[in-house]
Parts: C-alpha cells; sequence; structure tokens
C-alpha cells in the first residue's frame, strides 16, 4: 500500500483533535484517513510534547515539522563500497584537486595508480562535489532586480547561422548584437556579419533609437572591441570605446571572465533568439534581417508573456523604464580615429592626405592625432597643441599663425599679412602694395612687395613713402622704377630727404692695419660734377 503523506493542514488538526480529546476512531472519521496513520502522527507528535491538556498551545510549525519528517518513510542510504573507498583517500584526492587542479578524470586515473581500485567517474565527481565542497554545479540564485527601472542593459554577441546573400550566391556567417533590459526583458537584435567595435556602435546606435532612449549601464562581457584586458576588478576599456559611452553618458560595467551568469538575463535570450528568430528563415541580405528583427522584438517577443515577469515585456518597459532613460541621441555619431605620428621639421602633418600645420614653437618628436569628420586634433603627452577644420583630401590647412615671424606672407602666398605691414609705412606705401599684389602670379608679385620693403629698410620709410605717391601719379607700378628713383633721379636733384647713411662703427679692441692705404686713394666709380678735376686722373 503506498504511502500517504499528509499536508501541514491536515497534521496540524489530527493533532489539535487528539490534544482535544478525541479517539482515533473519531479523528480517522473527521479526516477521511485510516486510524494506523492517525497513530502514527500523534505518537510522533507526543515525543516532540504534545500533551492531551485540550489546549494544543504547543502545536507550532516547528512541531509540524518535525513530526512530519519522523513519520516519513526512508532512510539515508547505506554509502556503497566505492565511495567509502574514496572516503578512505580523501587527503589525497583533495590535494589533487586543490593543489594540482587535477579534474575529475585525471584524479580518476591517478586513484586507480595509486590505489589499484577503479572508482567511477560519476561516483568520483559527486564525492568530490559533496563532501569535499569542490567543482559540481552550484545552486542557481536569482538576482535581485535593479533599484530603478531603466538604468541597467546587458549586451552579449550570439552566431545566428549562415545565410546566403542575394545577387552573389555567397554563403556567409551572420551574428547579432542582443541588447535586453533587465527589469522588463524588452530586447533589441542587431544583425551583423561580423563583431567588430564599429559593429557594436553601430547596435548600440541602432539601440538608442529603438528604445527612444539611452540607459546608464551598460553590462557586458570581455568583447575585445570593448575590453582591451579583462580583470575582475579594474578591467582595461578600450579607449575608443570609452569615449563612445561618454559622448552617449553611459557607464560600462563589465563581467568576470568565464563567468556568463554575471549577465544572465541576455545569456538565457541567446537560444530563444536563435530559435524564435533566425530558425527557418531565408534572409537574402543583412539589412532584410535588421528589417525582421525590428519586427519580431516588437510583435512577437515584446508581447509574448515573460516566465519571469508574468508580464509582457513591451508593456512594462513603456510603462516603468522609458521615462527613465537618458535622452535619445538627436545626432549621428561621429566615430573619431586616432593615430600616432612624429612631427619632423617642416612643423606639418599629413593626415587622410591632407596637411595640418602645429606651432613652430613645439619641437620635433612623437605627436597623438585624433581626427573626426569635423576636426582634427593634435596632442603631445595629453597637451591639446592645436584643433584645425576637417579639410577635403589634397587640401592642406596651414595657419599663418603656426609659422615663424616673416615666413607666414611667403608660404601661405597671402598678401594680407604684407598688406599689414606695409601700412605701417605710409598710406602711399600701403597702396603700392596692394597694385602689386593685383597682378595674375602670386610669387612674382609677393617677391615684388619683398623687394619693396627692402627699400623702405635701406632708405626709410618717408622716403618710399614719397617715391610711391610719385609714381603713383603717373601710374608707373613697377619696384624696379622705385629703387631707381631712390637711387638716382630724385636723390641727385634733392627731391628726397634720403637719411645719409650711418658710418659703420669700429669696435674700440680693433687696431688698424699697419700698410692700409687711404680711402681716397681708391677709385670710386663715381664721375665728378662738371667743372670738377677728376682726383684719379
Amino acid at each position: 500500500m503506498a504511502f500517504r503523506e499528509l499536508q501541514v493542514i491536515e497534521i496540524r488538526e489530527v493533532l489539535r483533535l487528539w490534544a482535544a480529546g478525541r479517539g482515533y476512531r473519531t479523528i480517522a472519521a473527521r479526516s477521511g484517513m485510516d486510524r494506523k496513520t492517525v497513530r502514527r502522527y500523534v505518537e510522533a507528535g507526543r515525543l516532540f510534547g504534545l500533551a492531551r491538556d485540550g489546549t494544543g498551545r504547543e502545536i507550532d510549525d516547528e512541531m509540524i515539522s518535525r513530526v512530519a519528517v519522523t513519520v516519513r518513510p526512508g532512510t539515508a542510504s547505506v554509502p556503497g563500497a566505492m565511495r567509502e573507498h574514496c572516503r578512505a583517500h580523501a587527503d589525497r584526492i583533495r590535494r589533487w584537486v586543490e593543489q594540482d587542479r587535477a579534474g575529475g578524470p585525471k584524479v580518476q586515473r591517478l586513484l586507480a595508480r595509486h590505489t589499484g581500485v577503479a572508482v567511477p567517474l560519476r561516483t568520483l565527481q559527486r564525492f568530490i562535489a559533496e563532501e569535499l565542497g569542490r567543482g559540481g554545479r552550484g545552486r542557481t540564485v536569482r538576482l535581485a532586480p535593479p533599484p530603478s527601472p531603466g538604468r541597467e542593459l546587458e549586451i552579449d554577441f550570439m552566431q545566428a547561422g549562415e545565410f546566403t546573400e542575394r545577387g552573389s550566391d555567397r554563403r556567409r556567417m551572420m551574428y547579432a548584437l542582443i541588447c535586453t533590459a533587465v527589469s522588463s526583458r524588452h530586447q533589441f537584435v542587431w544583425p551583423c556579419t561580423s563583431q567588430t567595435r564599429r559593429d557594436v556602435i553601430e547596435g548600440l546606435e541602432a539601440a538608442w533609437r529603438f528604445f527612444g532612449g539611452v540607459f546608464g549601464v551598460v553590462i557586458c562581457d570581455n568583447l575585445k572591441p570593448v575590453i582591451d584586458k579583462p580583470d575582475p576588478v579594474k578591467p582595461k576599456v578600450n579607449p575608443e570605446f570609452m569615449e563612445y559611452a561618454q559622448a552617449r553618458g553611459f557607464e560600462i560595467d563589465a563581467c568576470r571572465r568565464g563567468r556568463p551568469r554575471d549577465k544572465g538575463t541576455v545569456e538565457r535570450q541567446v537560444q530563444y533568439v536563435r530559435g524564435d528568430w533566425f530558425a527557418g528563415e531565408r534572409f537574402g541580405s543583412v539589412q532584410e534581417a535588421r528589417e525582421a528583427a525590428e519586427h519580431w522584438c516588437l510583435e512577437i517577443a515584446g508581447m509574448r508573456t515573460h516566465g519571469t515577469t508574468g508580464r509582457r515585456p513591451v508593456e512594462v518597459f513603456e510603462q516603468y523604464e522609458k521615462p527613465s532613460l537618458l535622452p535619445e541621441p538627436t545626432e549621428p555619431y561621429d566615430r573619431p580615429r586616432w593615430t600616432d605620428m612624429t612631427l619632423g621639421r617642416d612643423g606639418a602633418l599629413p593626415v587622410e592626405h591632407s596637411l595640418y600645420s602645429v606651432p613652430y614653437t613645439v619641437p620635433e618628436g612623437p605627436v597623438r592625432v585624433r581626427y573626426d569628420r569635423a576636426t582634427v586634433k593634435i596632442y603631445r603627452r595629453n597637451r591639446l597643441l592645436k584643433v584645425h577644420t576637417r579639410v577635403a583630401a589634397g587640401e592642406h590647412s596651414i595657419d599663418s599663425g603656426d609659422l615663424p615671424p616673416g615666413r607666414a606672407a611667403l608660404v601661405t602666398r597671402s598678401g594680407e599679412d604684407l598688406l599689414r605691414t606695409a601700412a605701417g609705412f605710409g598710406a602711399h606705401v600701403a597702396e603700392y602694395t596692394r597694385r602689386l599684389l593685383e597682378g595674375p602670379l602670386p610669387w612674382t608679385r609677393i617677391r615684388h612687395v619683398f623687394r619693396l620693403h627692402a627699400l623702405v629698410k635701406r632708405y626709410g620709410a618717408d622716403a618710399v613713402d614719397e617715391a610711391c605717391a610719385r609714381a603713383l601719379e603717373l601710374d608707373v607700378v613697377d619696384v624696379t622704377r622705385i629703387r631707381r628713383m631712390l637711387e638716382q633721379g630724385l636723390r641727385r636733384r634733392g627731391l628726397l630727404r634720403v637719411p645719409a647713411p650711418r658710418p659703420p662703427s669700429r669696435p674700440d679692441n680693433v687696431i688698424p692695419l699697419r700698410f692700409a692705404r687711404q680711402a681716397d686713394e681708391y677709385r670710386t666709380g663715381r664721375r665728378p660734377p662738371p667743372g670738377e678735376p677728376d682726383a684719379t686722373a
């Protein structure tokens, strides 16, 4: 006859009636059970202090639990010979497992080698797990939900399977980035053909659009595009992905290596996504798979009744999580690139077939360059040296302020600096400079301006300004003519007040040469005025 185990309410009723003075026959009739069963429970209750005083105050949950255990048939199984053999060599087995880190099959071979007894592998594994407390599968403990909904998002890559690309008939492997909200279990699937950093960023960008906001914490495993060096305490996050996290305002929480249960919510969805979304489909392109995945997430996976929460993920997400998300990005992410370069003597760096200048005060050496679609930034030892606006390939971005003094006009072939310099020499010099720069040949005209400014240094600004004024009256724009006016005609007629050149100064510590000839003994090459005898004749 099968054993009938009573429930808690039934055990309490049997004990209560007996304590109130009822007999076994009466209790059996009321409870609908056999008198022998009533007797066993009553005798067990009397062992734990049950008294027939009519009150039943001593009947509580602890007594009922002890009575149920006592009445329940069956005893602990007697260990077999193999378990006893393992117990006899427990110290040796513990040393192999803890110190030598040997696995179950290796311990089985070692034990047979040293004792001559081949213990079954499963018996040995149960002994190590139960009595040594090593290995074995532990109990599953569900994590408590996050304190604030809309804060945590778990991500993971999965390998969906192969598909035939339409048009080329090429067999390719399809992967998918799964993003699961921890609180609501609402998820987003982003199919792709690789698992690079670009795929992770593009998938998260699509996830923010799908969810309508950004989660505050992204929990991931040690993806190589995200984590450069795994560590249980201080994982090293990839700088490029960290910059993306800073731009979107979320934090990165990396799991431990080889611990998928740290992100069990998204891990549990891998099998479901592969079997319910990808299985049986015949996608011809990644774009087609992405459209199907988004529809599946909203209409099928999002509208099912989840086994843990007992509610539809979409409804829970819309009600509790979406209002707590960070704002959705309004502009697409401009993914930057970093590269190490060496600054040379020219003070310029080639970036994507374009040239960008660096201040001339920066010495030669290594620099780090960050560039995106809009800007180019140059760093040295975390110090920002220069910021340029990105130009098209083949063009240059040369800042005149980065060039050494006096070189900007010549290098940039720009007359603005020359015009500002000429304005300081006089109004007519400035106008003459402007007329010189109107020519079609930039290099030639700039050299003419440099020669004009050299005349200012030689003859003075006043003299050159007056010569330019007279040349402009005659509409003569020629630097050579200005020089001739200064050297010959105007100076000889006294129309220009040219300051006399300063005699060269002789240092006090220089001793004159012993056989030096007088200066008037040399032919100067200047013809004497009419009526004056030639001293060299």
